[in-house]
């Protein structure tokens, strides 16, 4: 019996500590953590070797900036007591006796090892701390990013639409959305499509996704034409964007359910594709420069007229540059495959088609950028 219950404790422990996850997936885990970090760390590096420079040196010499990337990621603070412990770690124990009064020899030992392995602990658990409130915070950020964009597709008069989104982190700088913009002359309504790429990932493409989020809802409530609001929204743009260091690409669409038309503005986005129900293929290029470059930056709008059996798939890079271990990209060649394989699927059934294709693809390799992809059938 105490046999037995001690095994279950194990198991509860195990369990607890892996979260239930496989051998394979946390040694996937780990690669994936252990690449990123390697990214992470190697922005800072220069790999390259010198003409006439001996291997043992450029070797030191990459060792040496890898060391310095870590080391400037702490506080200085903790970057003394990570040198305290590497020092300990190194510098192997000693052992002093000395004779005592009474002719007794007294023998005193100490293991640098130990206390070195006790302060890089030490150091874990500050790193940790920092990690938990750092996670706490993007929560609440992915919970605020999550309300900014539509959990489902809205009902659009003639047609159907699916949309996903995988952040590359907890927090992404792509944004897309679908909603009704009423037109005041026609007394009618119409439909904005839009999906957006904010230069960067993480926290700050974020920030600036929420400023386009908000000032596309705001600016798309006065009439006037596509090219006008996408103008307004690029001076908008260039205000926060610190001097066209952060840009936007983006896709603005307006859908015109009684005619079909669909007028466009691709500013500097991955061109959307149009399947026609004959199978052939035409791309939204018209446009200009990504929002926030040049404020007199001039916009043109295109125009189509949607058909029966017409698919628009508007996406990001994040879809076509998803890279493999073999550093391959997914490409838009073997996306546009899988379109013309499911065309006679429903959008939400292609779009997940689409979506497990590329994680076959992408195997266990890190997911380098947020990926978002938008699928409109007109039946």
């Amino acid at each position: 019996m105490e046999k037995q219950a001690f095994k279950e404790r194990v198991d509860r422990f195990w369990q607890r500590v892996t979260e239930g996850m496989q051998l394979s997936q946390l040694w996937a885990q780990f690669r994936k953590d252990a690449h990123s970090s390697y990214r992470l760390y190697s922005q800072e590096v220069d790999a390259t070797r010198v003409a006439g420079v001996p291997h043992s040196k450029h070797v030191f010499s990459v060792a040496r900036q890898f060391f310095w990337a870590i080391l400037e990621k702490l506080t200085p603070a903790r970057r003394v007591l990570l040198l305290i412990a590497l020092v300990l770690i190194i510098v192997p124990g000693g052992e002093w006796s000395w004779t005592a009064g009474s002719g007794q020899v007294k023998v005193f030992a100490l293991d640098f090892h130990f206390y070195g392995g006790l302060l890089m602990f030490a150091l874990l658990i500050l790193e940790v701390a920092d990690r938990v409130v750092m996670k706490r915070d993007l929560q609440i950020a992915k919970e605020i990013q999550v309300w900014l964009l539509p959990a489902n597709p809205p009902q659009v008069p003639g047609l159907e639409i699916a949309f996903a989104t995988r952040p590359a982190n907890t927090v992404a700088g792509d944004y897309y959305d679908v909603f009704a913009r009423p037109r005041l002359d026609a007394g009618s309504t119409t439909f904005l499509i839009a999906i957006a790429d904010v230069a960067g990932k993480s926290i700050p493409a974020a920030l600036l996704m929420a400023t386009f989020q908000a000032s596309l809802k705001t600016l798309s409530g006065t009439s006037g034409p596509l090219t006008e609001l996408v103008d307004r929204m690029n001076r908008y743009a260039c205000s926060n964007s610190q001097n066209g260091r952060r840009f936007t690409t983006a896709f603005i669409a307006e859908f015109d359910p009684v005619s079909r038309r669909l007028t466009y503005v691709n500013a500097g986005h991955n061109n959307p594709i149009l399947r026609r129900r004959s199978g052939s293929i035409e791309r939204l290029d018209i446009g200009g420069m990504p929002l926030g470059i040049m404020e007199d930056a001039h916009y043109q709008s295109g125009e189509v007229m949607m058909e029966s059996g017409d698919w628009l798939v508007a996406f990001t890079d994040g879809v076509v540059e998803a890279e493999n271990s073999l550093q391959q990209e997914y490409g838009e060649e073997r996306f546009i495959t899988m379109l013309h394989s499911g065309v006679m699927l429903a959008p939400a059934m292609l779009l997940n088609s689409i979506l497990v294709d590329l994680d076959r693809f992408v195997g266990n390799a890190p997911q380098h950028d947020d990926v978002t992809c938008m699928l409109l059938h007109m039946p």
